[in-house]
C-alpha cells in the first residue's frame, strides 16, 4: 500500500470526507505527535474502537512552541509516521495554530481528546465543542490511565533522525544522490567575487608546564605553529576550489602576513585585488592549544573604519558587473560599518547573485545590514543579536528574521543541530543535521557551507538543494583540522558515505 495516499491535502479535506461521512463513522484526533510513544498508540487504538476511519490531523511547524528546536520531527515525517499506522486511516497537516478549521472542514462524528481535558475548563476545548456543536459532533475524551510526553522522551534521550530527515526531504523533492554529484560537478565556470575582511588564523600548539603556583600566570612551551587563511580568504579558496573564476577584494597591509597571505591565495587560485593600507596590520588571530583545548586568543587587529578612498575603490571593483556571485563575508574588522554597508550594497551589480555572511564573535557584525540579499547565512547567536530576540522558538526566529531582512532564503545555522532553511513567501522549513562522523575541528564550517549553498542555489535555484549541499560541505570542515577549502571530491565520498546510510 502507498501509504501517502492516506496524507490528505488541507484545502481538499472538505470535499474529501463530504461523501465518505454519510456512510461511515469518522473519529479525528489532533495533535503534536512529535514522537509517536504507547500513550500515543493507546489513545489512538482507542478512537478506532469508537468509530469505522479514524481521522488525525497534526499542527505544523510553524506553530510548535514547546521548545526552542519543537518540534524535533518535521511535519511531513511526522505525518508519513502517523499513515504507516493501521490503525490511521488518513492524515491531514493542518494549516492553523488551532484545529478549528480543519474540525470544519472534516465534520467528524466525534472529536477525540486525552482523559487530561475532561475535568478542564481550557477555553480551547469549549470553542471545539461549540463547533462541533454547529453540525452534531460530539466531543470524546479516551481513557488516561497511561500518559506519556513527546518533550519527556525528547529531552532524556538522544535522538538521532539525520538520515530520515534527508531521506523524506530527497524522496518528496524527487532528489537523487546521482543528481547533488552532477550539480557540485558543474560549478567551474561560476564566477564568483568575494568581499571582506580577510584573517590569518595561527594555530600555536603547546605543552602546558606549569602555572598558578606563586601568580595567576600560565606557562607553555610552544611546539608548533600553522597559519591558515581565515575569514573572507578561505571563503574565496572554498569557491575556488570549484570555480576557475573567483576574485577576493579585501584590505591587507604590504607586512608578513600580507605577503603570507597573498602566498597562500596563489596556491588556491583565488584572483586577489588587495587594497593596502599601512596604518592597519593584516589582520591575525592566534590561538594557543594543548592537547585538543583551546587555552587562549591573541588578536592582532585593527578594528577602524577603513579610509573613503579605499572604500572607493571597492566599490569601483563591484560596479564592474564582471562576477555572477557577490559574497560579503563580514567579520566587522574595518571594510563593513553602518555608512559603508549602505554604499557597499548600492555598488553591487543589479544581475549578480548576492550573498552574505555577519559574524557576531569579537565584532558586532548584523546580518540586516544586507537587506534584501538572495541568501543570508548567519548563526543563531547572530540571527538573534539582529533581532535583539533571545526567546524566540528557532522557526519563530527564522520567520521574524526573513521579515526583517526581506532575504530570498535563509540558511539559519544552529551549531551541532544543523541548519534550518527558509525560502520568502514559502510556508516550510527545511531542517538538516550534521553528517559528521568524525569531528576534529568545526571552525570555519559556516565558511565552506557559505560557498556551497550560494553555488547551488546559484545554479539550482533550489533552497532544498542549497541547504543539503551547504550541510555536507559543513560537516566535510568539520571532519578536518585546520581552516582548510573543501575540495569536490570530498563532498562526492561524503555523499557516497551518506547514501550507504540512507539506502536510497
Amino acid at each position: 500500500m502507498n501509504f501517502n495516499k492516506k496524507i490528505i491535502d488541507f484545502d481538499h479535506a472538505s470535499k474529501f470526507f463530504k461523501k465518505i461521512r454519510l456512510n461511515k463513522k469518522i473519529i479525528h484526533c489532533h495533535g503534536v505527535f512529535d514522537l509517536v510513544h504507547p500513550g500515543h498508540i493507546r489513545h489512538l487504538s482507542y478512537c478506532k474502537s469508537k468509530a469505522d476511519l479514524l481521522i488525525v490531523s497534526i499542527t505544523p511547524d510553524k506553530f510548535i512552541k514547546k521548545g526552542i528546536y519543537r518540534p524535533l520531527v518535521p511535519e511531513k515525517i511526522r505525518a508519513n509516521n502517523l499513515s504507516v499506522l493501521e490503525l490511521v486511516d488518513y492524515v491531514i497537516i493542518d494549516k492553523f495554530k488551532y484545529p478549528y478549521n480543519i474540525i470544519n472542514k472534516v465534520k467528524p462524528h466525534y472529536f477525540a481528546k486525552g482523559n487530561e481535558y475532561f475535568n478542564s475548563t481550557n477555553p480551547l476545548t469549549e470553542k471545539e465543542k461549540q463547533i462541533l456543536k454547529k453540525f452534531g459532533g460530539k466531543m470524546l475524551f479516551t481513557p488516561g490511565d497511561v500518559v506519556l510526553s513527546s518533550t519527556k522522551l525528547i529531552n532524556e534521550n538522544e535522538i538521532n533522525l539525520k538520515y530520515d530527515k534527508l531521506k523524506n526531504l530527497m524522496e518528496v523533492n524527487n532528489y537523487t544522490f546521482e543528481k547533488l554529484e552532477e550539480v557540485i560537478k558543474n560549478f567551474k565556470n561560476i564566477r564568483v567575487h568575494v568581499v571582506g575582511d580577510l584573517i590569518i588564523d595561527t594555530h600555536n600548539e603547546c605543552e602546558a608546564v606549569a602555572g598558578l603556583h606563586k601568580s595567576p600566570t600560565l606557562s607553555l612551551i610552544k611546539k608548533s605553529s600553522k597559519s591558515y587563511l581565515g575569514g573572507a580568504g578561505i571563503v574565496a579558496a572554498h569557491f575556488a576550489s570549484f570555480s576557475k573564476n573567483v576574485t577576493l577584494t579585501t584590505v591587507i597591509n604590504k607586512d608578513k602576513l600580507g605577503n603570507l597571505a597573498k602566498k597562500i591565495l596563489k596556491k588556491y587560485k583565488v584572483n586577489l585585488n588587495p587594497i593596502y593600507e599601512y596604518d592597519r596590520p593584516t589582520t591575525e588571530k592566534s590561538i594557543y592549544i594543548s592537547k585538543d583545548h583551546n587555552l587562549l586568543k591573541v588578536n592582532n587587529v585593527s578594528n577602524h573604519p577603513i579610509s573613503n578612498n579605499s572604500l572607493d575603490k571597492i566599490k569601483k571593483k563591484l560596479r564592474k558587473s564582471d562576477y555572477d556571485i557577490l559574497v560579503i563575508a563580514d567579520y566587522r574588522h574595518g571594510i563593513f560599518n553602518n555608512q559603508s554597508c549602505k554604499e557597499i550594497v548600492k555598488s553591487i551589480s543589479k544581475k549578480a547573485f548576492k550573498a552574505a555572511d555577519s559574524q557576531v564573535a569579537s565584532r558586532w557584525g548584523n546580518i540586516l545590514d544586507f537587506k534584501g540579499f538572495d541568501l543570508i547565512t548567519p548563526t543563531e547567536q547572530e540571527a538573534r543579536y539582529s533581532l535583539f530576540e533571545q526567546d524566540l522558538t528557532i522557526r519563530s526566529l527564522a520567520d521574524k528574521l526573513m521579515n526583517n531582512s526581506k532575504s530570498k532564503n535563509i540558511i539559519l545555522k544552529i551549531g551541532e543541530r544543523g541548519l534550518i532553511s527558509i525560502a520568502k513567501n514559502k510556508p516550510e522549513y527545511i531542517t538538516l543535521d550534521p553528517f559528521v562522523e568524525n569531528l576534529k575541528d568545526a571552525n570555519g564550517a559556516g565558511d565552506a557551507l557559505l560557498a556551497y549553498s550560494s553555488a547551488t542555489l546559484f545554479k539550482e535555484k533550489s533552497l532544498i538543494m542549497a541547504s543539503i549541499v551547504g550541510i555536507i560541505a559543513a560537516s566535510c570542515k568539520c571532519e578536518k583540522k585546520g581552516n582548510i577549502p573543501i575540495k569536490i571530491n570530498e563532498i562526492v565520498n561524503k555523499i557516497n558515505e551518506i547514501k550507504k546510510q540512507v539506502n536510497l
